[in-house]
């Protein structure tokens, strides 16, 4: 079936018609079955799609659940950036139409003061039309590691500035006896399973000539005791694992994955207790970078993510 047809006018005369002459109402239902990049594509197909590819109704059903709250965090994090403490962002969002709230949340929120952030990441191909970053949105939350409570004894670590981290630095623990991270995050998910990794690298990664290189003089010590991995979450469920970190020295930053928790109330915030813990104090142990946590959707991967798994 083509895109023009022929029919018969009110004048008894044959004319003809086009994608354009459909009801805006008959676009949209179809564009529901769309994912957020295709929907872009249409869009530039004609005035109808045009609008279509805008209303409310289609992009309401791409929004998570809790996209409400996501757009207050978002609207908080916004005015803490400005640093005037008005409600424009708050009124934007009371006003702003379901494809506006859908392009905010593509972009990420920090908050707790830049050291942690929420995105909904782009899982497939992306789109860019009149500014706005649309894909598939999968949730992802991250804390840095200076949101993290580090101890340490007879410590020799500094923080290295890394232009690909998401928080632009990482703890760098040169020579140390014993270890323990702790951090802790409230927050309101979608209902669903989801997966906490710990994002670490041994050695120290530097850039020369334009190359990713690694420094692994100081790398020593992990190979005698594991390093323990512990989750809990507020409705009691723990989750513990361990991992011999320099089996998987080779290949950069991975993600160690440390446990799953459910979510089944998305209307109540869950607390999450994390800890990465090395204690054994007969030996010394150092070269290891400390980035950041996240938290994926359980069985998603991101793109070039070296992940660890018992």
């Amino acid at each position: 079936m083509g895109a023009g047809s022929s029919i018969l006018g009110a004048d008894g005369e044959w004319g003809e018609t086009s994608l354009g002459d459909m009801p805006e109402s008959c676009v949209a239902a179809v564009l529901l079955y769309l994912d957020p990049p295709e929907i872009c594509q249409v869009a530039r197909l004609n005035r109808a799609f045009r609008g279509a590819a805008s209303a409310d109704c289609v992009w309401a059903v791409k929004l998570p659940a809790n996209y409400r709250y996501l757009a207050a965090l978002a609207a908080a994090a916004d005015d803490e950036v400005r640093g005037d403490g008005d409600d424009n962002d708050k009124r934007f969002f009371l006003a702003a139409t379901k494809k506006e709230i859908y392009a905010r949340l593509c972009r990420p929120t920090l908050f707790d003061a830049g050291r942690k952030a929420n995105q909904r990441k782009c899982g497939s191909k992306l789109m860019f039309t009149r500014c706005y970053k649309f894909g598939l949105l999968i949730d992802c939350t991250c804390c840095s590691w200076d949101g993290l409570i580090m101890s340490s004894f007879y410590s020799f670590s500094y923080v290295v500035s890394f232009w690909y981290c998401r928080f632009h630095s990482v703890a760098y623990l040169q020579q140390i006896w014993w270890l323990e991270v702790d951090g802790e995050l409230e927050f309101c998910f979608p209902a669903g399973s989801y997966s906490l990794f710990f994002h670490l690298h041994l050695g120290r990664p530097y850039r020369r000539m334009g190359r990713r290189l690694c420094a692994t003089e100081h790398m020593h010590g992990w190979d005698v005791t594991p390093t323990r991995f512990q989750l809990s979450t507020s409705d009691e469920q723990q989750v513990t694992s361990e991992y011999y970190l320099h089996l998987h020295e080779q290949g950069g930053w991975k993600l160690y994955h440390v446990g799953d928790f459910v979510v089944s109330n998305p209307d109540e915030p869950m607390k999450l207790k994390f800890s990465m813990m090395q204690i054994d104090c007969t030996h010394t142990k150092g070269g290891l970078c400390v980035d950041s946590v996240f938290i994926y959707p359980k069985g998603y991967k991101p793109e070039r993510a070296n992940i660890v798994c018992m």
